[in-house]
């Protein structure tokens, strides 16, 4: 058993890490703080936020853990927020989560999410800090499960979203305005009818070529074959008009795989809207072998998010492109790549490829399906398949990135992804091609400091 560290995927140092959290450029920099518990790779203990930076998604610095649960406001843990530039400063808006011991349900009683800022001169250091609202200054049809702020600045002002759940078990957002980004005033209260889950986690709004998209992390949804496979789902609407006053359209899923959750989204400074999830699953019936070494769990790659026809599409960064080496074609049949590798591949008929003699990632083009199964069990740690639904006759395009031991598969341009953790016993990766014309390159390592 090899370590499965990898070569172009944030890992902690130790311990867990989960969402990201305070995507931001600052200062000629990226910064990509994160969930994170230094000291327990099972979670359990005080949750923190962790933080890397790069000026390029290439080279990478592990700058710290800035954030610490050291207050009465977020004494269970520093969960997810976000971060925005104010006057020089950088902001960091999260939730202080606060659980009492005792009998409680934890829904209705027993817990505070509270809205902390502090502020930042160098994303480093921090200030004091303050704050900002309490469940008391939530709706009172909310329950106690308010959090994850997403803030950023408008042309009049500033904006908050939070994901909730009112006490009917239904999930919302609860959009905030303000005039400073301190002092917060219920705006809308954002809901799907019928009820669309019973929890939001991790709201965030952004626009692309000037419409404007909800991105959420719903708890609740019904599992389907082809949709909300997962325990938990991540996704977006599409707004008609502000979200303020408009209308969500229909859902669609950011990633069909066993790992993603919990995505945020940023604009880089040349205003390409960038996101990165977690790759990983609360709750999940499956597990990574990786929590025996002392560390457990990723985050996808930076991906940048584009707008075609209506529809969203993923790519990874262009910065990534740089690790990519000389492309060289690969024959059908079986043959040995050393990890990490990119794999691209074009499909007139039903074709199918496995890696590591238990990963099959199979499509059937009459019926349009495409499946992620383990054949192996104890290659994806008990996961078994996911499947997504593309258009029925349609040729297929795959874009593989293959990692030490994760990879993430974007179809068709990105229009629909795919993203797994695995863990084959070696680098050495038997890679078994039928039915499809593909093409490998090996991949460089991206630099940690």
């Amino acid at each position: 058993m090899h370590n499965w560290r990898q070569a172009f995927h944030l890992e902690p140092p130790q311990g867990w890490l989960n969402d990201p959290n305070g995507l931001c450029w600052f200062q000629g920099r990226y910064h990509v703080f994160f969930q994170y518990c230094p000291t327990a790779a099972d979670g359990v203990g005080p949750k923190c936020w962790g933080h890397y930076e790069t000026p390029d998604f290439l080279h990478w610095t592990f700058a710290g853990v800035p954030l610490h649960p050291d207050t009465p406001r977020d004494a269970s843990g520093v969960y997810s927020g976000c971060a925005v530039e104010h006057d020089g400063c950088l902001r960091l808006y999260y939730t202080g989560n606060v659980k009492y011991p005792g009998n409680y349900d934890y829904i209705t009683a027993g817990r505070e999410g509270n809205v902390i800022c502090v502020e930042s001169p160098d994303a480093r250091t921090m200030g004091p800090k303050q704050l900002l609202m309490t469940n008391a200054d939530y709706p009172a049809d909310c329950t106690l499960h308010v959090r994850d702020p997403k803030v950023w600045s408008t042309s009049d002002g500033w904006r908050m979203i939070l994901g909730a759940r009112s006490r009917a078990d239904a999930g919302r957002a609860l959009l905030y305005r303000s005039a400073d980004g301190l002092a917060w005033t219920l705006e809308k209260i954002v809901e799907k009818s019928p009820a669309f889950g019973y929890m939001w986690e991790c709201p965030d709004c952004f626009e692309l070529d000037g419409r404007q998209f909800l991105s959420i992390s719903p708890q609740g949804l019904p599992r389907q074959e082809t949709r909300w496979q997962n325990v938990y789902q991540s996704g977006w609407f599409p707004v008609e008009g502000d979200l303020a006053d408009g209308v969500l359209g229909d859902f669609t899923e950011w990633d069909m795989g066993f790992d993603f959750y919990a995505p945020q989204t940023f604009a880089a400074p040349d205003g390409r809207r960038i996101l990165i999830g977690w790759m990983g699953m609360p709750d999940a019936d499956y597990r990574n072998p990786t929590a025996e070494l002392g560390w457990q769990h990723c985050l996808t790659v930076p991906r940048e998010v584009e707008l075609h026809d209506g529809k969203l599409y993923q790519r990874p960064a262009r910065e990534l492109d740089a690790l990519c080496g000389t492309t060289y074609n690969l024959p059908e049949g079986e043959t040995t790549l050393t990890a990490p590798f990119r794999l691209t591949a074009n499909a007139e008929n039903s074709c199918k490829l496995t890696l590591a003699e238990g990963l099959e990632l199979s499509y059937d083009k009459q019926s349009g399906i495409f499946a992620m199964r383990f054949a192996d069990p104890a290659l994806g740690g008990g996961r078994t398949v996911r499947r997504a639904c593309l258009n029925p006759g349609s040729d297929l395009a795959m874009d593989l990135w293959v990692d030490t031991s994760s990879v993430e598969c974007y179809l068709n341009g990105g229009e629909t992804v795919l993203s797994t953790r695995y863990y084959p016993a070696s680098r050495d990766i038997r890679v078994k091609v039928r039915g499809m014309k593909a093409q490998y390159c090996t991949m460089k390592s991206m630099e940690l400091a």
